[in-house]
């Protein structure tokens, strides 16, 4: 009997680079967006069993148990059902859309037997806009139609199985506005469904046409997949996180999706249910060195053209140089809203869609977007005249604003403050700038520049807490926080500095559990929401680099592979990691898969060259050959 709420983590994930959709272990699609990633759901059985609709494929009559796998080196979910009577798999992928933004996106549903025989029964329930809009079932040749005022979803029915003509053909019933069909199988024997989003005729694929289909996006995911330089210890791991990845990016602008999902809980029955199918500067910026470091070039430079418009169009504008997210599309309407009449992820309410931190000042995305630019320069992707004036004038900026009170990296919404983050972020923006005007004699406020830049240094030099014998989260607080682990890596302070050194000892007291880190400890930091949250899966990979820079080597690796154990079954992470493993947040997180990835690289560098070493290829400040 399936779950009325799956697990978070009993998920796979399939997409055809402009959507996305969640497959869990029982055969059910119960997220889906279209025709893009932050369209309203069509299937939404994740964040309301009742009246978000779902496409489910599951033996019937007898006791099954399933396992869930990809086929190798691909993004096709192979959902295996496990019975006396035999073995059959529901095979789901959609067929990939890598040219310009498309309302037509199709996943296909291909239902075999491979051993003995079995009968399978298959629902499909949409509920367009979230639930809330109405649809009217018509039939169309030999499928159907699902129509709304917006959006309409076409079922083509794959050719009959060979099925000698007797009783197993099964039967199709009408069941509230959806369509329910039975059917059996014997070892051998297949069939399927392709659902299109897009007013067209249905139509009777043939059984040829189904598995070229197949095979075609057999072959894009594994010459994708064959691009991949990555050659350490960890292969299969960070191929699934550049999978994942790459599944998350909207390919019309080389835009990331932060995830592809909304409302899922950081804390089950609590209000931490954010909407996080938007780009984030931050996360984006950070898969620029994931992506370069595994030899994805072209997506690296899709994203820096992504982000320098970006700059182009909000540098000169009444606010900041640029927002902390966006649409993939680069618009930033993103009101937030509550959807009252959805229950929740397991009454985790409210559910929310759009975000209204997109308004918030934060900083760090300054020195998250300059750290991305300046190592895509490394790497040949150099700045064109109109770019570089752009920048220029965004450094102006912000050597007139770092000092500014914010809300931070984390979003928190308590209030505004200086956050030390944002300042070692902003250094690090100036920094990068620095490095580029010197290193292609461009026009720069070179003496300005410089002088901003140090005295952010000693700023919070100055602010080194005595008592903690640590760099703390914000002036006036004591309070310690993850996201200054990325000191070392980003060159502000040596690893083995003793003031680094403290530090690290410090948030491994205060904020790690086992090989488990979280971002700060609200209750000594209110951030203006009520409720708890686990581990961040993303600090503790960066941990795992920060252990590994100040020469705790061993301590870093065996981390790492801690870390590789809460992965859901097909390698995937959420947001957070509970206290008892559960996956929590919004599923799966393009900034834990990314972080995955770098922790990796950086840590197989380290382990064949000794702790501390900069990485060749990503070293920063200059190219190396």
């Amino acid at each position: 009997m399936a779950k009325r709420y799956p697990d978070i983590s009993d998920h796979g994930l399939i997409g055809d680079l402009q959507t996305a959709a969640l497959v869990s272990t029982d055969g059910t699609i119960d997220w889906f967006c279209s025709p893009r990633f932050d369209a309203p759901s069509v299937f939404g059985s994740l964040i309301d069993a009742q009246k978000g609709g779902f496409f489910r494929i599951r033996p019937v009559g007898m006791e099954y148990v399933t396992r869930q796998l990809y086929l190798p080196d691909t993004a096709i979910l192979i959902t295996r059902f496990l019975t006396d009577a035999g073995v059959g798999e529901v095979i789901d992928f959609m067929p990939v859309a890598e040219g310009p933004a498309t309302d037509r996106h199709s996943i296909v549903r291909m239902v075999r037997v491979v051993r003995g025989e079995m009968t399978f029964e298959g629902e499909i329930q949409p509920r367009f806009d979230y639930g809330r809009a109405p649809h009217r079932l018509v039939p169309s040749g030999p499928g159907a139609k699902f129509v709304s005022d917006d959006l309409v979803l076409t079922l083509h029915r794959v050719g009959d199985p060979i099925l000698h003509g007797d009783e197993r053909a099964g039967k199709v019933e009408v069941v509230d506005g959806g369509v329910k069909v039975t059917i059996t199988l014997r070892a051998g024997e297949l069939t399927g469904v392709m659902l299109e989003s897009g007013d067209v005729d249905a139509r009777q694929i043939s059984e040829d046409e189904l598995i070229g289909t197949f095979l075609e996006t057999r072959r894009y995911w594994r010459r994708w997949n064959d691009r991949s330089t990555y050659t350490g210890r960890w292969r299969e791991m960070v191929a699934r996180s550049a999978i994942t990845l790459k599944l998350m990016t909207y390919a019309p602008t080389g835009a990331l999706v932060a995830a592809p999902t909304t409302g899922l809980p950081e804390q089950i029955g609590g209000e931490r249910n954010w909407d996080y199918r938007y780009t984030w500067i931050r996360d984006a910026s950070f898969s620029v060195y994931a992506l370069l470091s595994l030899g994805y070039q072209d997506e690296a430079e899709a994203f820096v053209g992504w982000l320098l418009q970006r700059i182009h169009e909000g540098v000169g504008s009444d606010t900041a140089p640029l927002r902390i997210m966006y649409r993939v599309d680069g618009s930033s309407d993103l009101d937030e809203e509550t959807l009252d009449h959805l229950s929740g992820y397991r009454k985790s309410r409210p559910v929310r869609v759009g975000n209204g931190a997109s308004d918030q000042l934060q900083l760090d995305i300054f020195g998250e977007a300059m750290d991305s630019i300046h190592l895509a320069d490394t790497h040949g992707l150099e700045l064109p005249h109109a770019g570089w004036m752009k920048v220029r004038q965004m450094l102006d900026w912000l050597c007139d604003h770092w000092d500014t009170p914010e809300e931070g990296i984390w979003e928190t919404r308590g209030g505004p403050q200086k956050f030390t983050y944002g300042r070692f972020m902003s250094w690090v923006a100036l920094d990068r700038g620095i490095r580029i005007a010197q290193s292609h004699g461009r026009p720069a406020s070179m003496t300005r520049w410089v002088h901003e830049r140090d005295r952010i240094y000693e700023r919070i030099m100055e602010s080194f807490d005595p008592t903690r014998q640590a760099f703390v989260q914000h002036d006036g607080s004591d309070v310690l926080d993850a996201s200054l682990l990325l000191m070392p890596l980003m060159g502000f302070i040596t690893p083995r500095d003793p003031l680094w050194m403290s530090t690290l000892e410090a948030i491994d007291e205060a904020l790690v559990s086992d090989s488990l880190v979280y971002r700060y400890d609200p209750a000594a930091a209110p951030d203006g929401l009520r409720g708890s949250e686990g581990t961040f899966t993303l600090c503790s990979f960066w941990y795992v680099d920060a252990l590994a820079r100040s020469g705790r080597l061993d301590e870093a690796r065996l981390v790492f592979e801690k870390m590789l154990t809460y992965a859901n079954h097909l390698g995937l992470y959420a947001e957070e990691i509970g206290l008892t493993g559960e996956q929590l947040g919004n599923f799966p997180q393009a900034f834990s898969h990314l972080a995955l990835i770098n922790a990796a690289v950086n840590l197989d560098y380290q382990l064949d060259h000794g702790s501390g070493d900069v990485e060749p290829v990503l070293r920063r400040g200059r190219r190396i050959d």
